[in-house]
């Protein structure tokens, strides 16, 4: 079963919690023993005596690993993989690392246009910044810089390094920073010619599933398809990675473009085996850290279902996906379109941050206040809007609230 561990897990914060549940079971906590219950698979004789080995075993469970030593064996591959973008000291960057830094996604609340175009001001105030290292040429896609310093150092195609010690591929995939369709393929494929390797990727805050240099490619996720979008040539640089290795079965690629109702991704992921690829690197290295394919499908399955995305769960059946089980919602206008959800935001709230013109128009038509403030930012929807880079559904509310 799939991983559940906390942001940048240790071997000593998890071995000081299975001391504490010890303790707790001990003196009898009732959360504790329920924990003990819920995941020991002999809840009934640990709990006669209950030694450490025991509430290791529990703590493991709990984090979705089959025992301890599983649990281990995990943090060992981790400690080598894993890397926290928001840990690095940008302003202590040299200007080719701080380059890069700016140049690409990292996955957390600092992602937005105005970094890449930051970093495309720095390329153009100094040209000559890309020569300086492998990974900056690779973040602006310069081919020809890329070319010259793998041709005088052919291992530096797969070479970690830059702030965020990531392969070339990685910052190329990643990277936001303005290039042209032929330069980004061109780079590519000469740092693939070169031994780079088309399933690089890195464990984020420790975390499994990998972000892998495809997972760059199509990019979306949590924060919305402004701040973090896909590539600008996404079509083309994920089908020359798949079709030079890259393992179709990427599950942080599915759980980052499944919030919208494009298939693009699915499509072109198919089209390459994704439906019965056996296994891939990620899944032989990280095991039960790791989602199983029946996992990850239903997730998407149950996504699909309770965003009324039919059109998903047709794809999905024609590839031979179980989607029984399910009930597709149906799309409600709500009644109120004032009503709050359990954040307190409303209905217009999440269409601003959607970029849905079509729905903002009908909340606004039917009464919904563009001035409501939910209860956990505080904000009103246009600031939704405006923090989601979704400039036309923010000027829409903006020249609303003037009327």
């Amino acid at each position: 079963m799939a991983s559940s561990l906390p942001d940048n897990p240790s071997l000593p914060r998890l071995r000081d919690d299975a001391r504490s549940l010890q303790r707790l079971v001990r003196a009898g906590d009732a959360d504790a023993v329920g924990s003990v219950r819920r995941h020991h698979p002999r809840p009934e004789r640990a709990l006669d005596g209950f030694a450490l080995h025991d509430a290791q075993l529990t703590v493991a469970r709990r984090y979705g690993f089959t025992g301890w030593p599983a649990l281990v064996r995990f943090l060992g591959t981790a400690a080598t993989l894993s890397i926290d973008p928001s840990r690095v000291d940008e302003g202590a960057l040299g200007v080719a690392d701080r380059f890069c830094a700016l140049a690409v996604l990292h996955y957390t609340d600092v992602d937005a246009p105005p970094r890449w175009a930051a970093a495309d001001e720095m390329c153009e105030a100094a040209p000559d910044l890309t020569s300086a290292h492998v990974w900056a040429a690779a973040a602006a896609a310069d081919a020809r810089a890329l070319r010259r310093i793998v041709r005088d150092d052919h291992a530096a195609a797969s070479s970690a390094g830059g702030p965020l010690r990531w392969t070339p591929l990685m910052y190329l995939c990643y990277s936001r920073a303005t290039a042209s369709c032929a330069d980004t393929l061109d780079a590519a494929a000469l740092l693939l010619d070169a031994g780079a390797d088309p399933n690089a990727g890195y464990l984020w805050r420790g975390m499994a599933p990998p972000f892998t240099a495809l997972t760059g490619v199509f990019g979306e996720g949590e924060q919305g398809p402004r701040r973090q979008p896909r590539h600008p040539f996404c079509t083309e640089l994920a089908t020359l990675l798949l079709d030079r290795g890259a393992h179709p079965a990427d599950h942080q690629t599915l759980y980052n473009r499944m919030f919208r109702p494009d298939d693009s991704h699915l499509e072109l992921l198919f089209a390459h085996g994704l439906a019965d690829a056996g296994p891939g690197p990620w899944e032989r290295r990280l095991a039960d850290a790791i989602e199983t394919r029946e996992q990850m499908w239903r997730r998407q399955v149950q996504w699909a279902a309770e965003h009324g995305f039919s059109d998903r769960l047709e794809l999905l059946a024609r590839h031979g996906i179980d989607v029984g089980g399910v009930t597709v919602a149906a799309p409600v206008f709500p009644a109120d379109p004032n009503d709050r959800d359990e954040n307190g935001a409303t209905a217009l709230h999440h269409a601003a941050w959607d970029g849905d013109l079509e729905m903002i128009g009908r909340l606004l038509a039917a009464g919904a206040d563009p001035g409501a403030v939910d209860h956990r930012f505080g904000t009103t929807p246009q600031q939704w809007a405006e923090h989601a880079y979704q400039s036309e559904a923010a000027a829409l509310l903006r020249a609303h609230s003037r009327r």
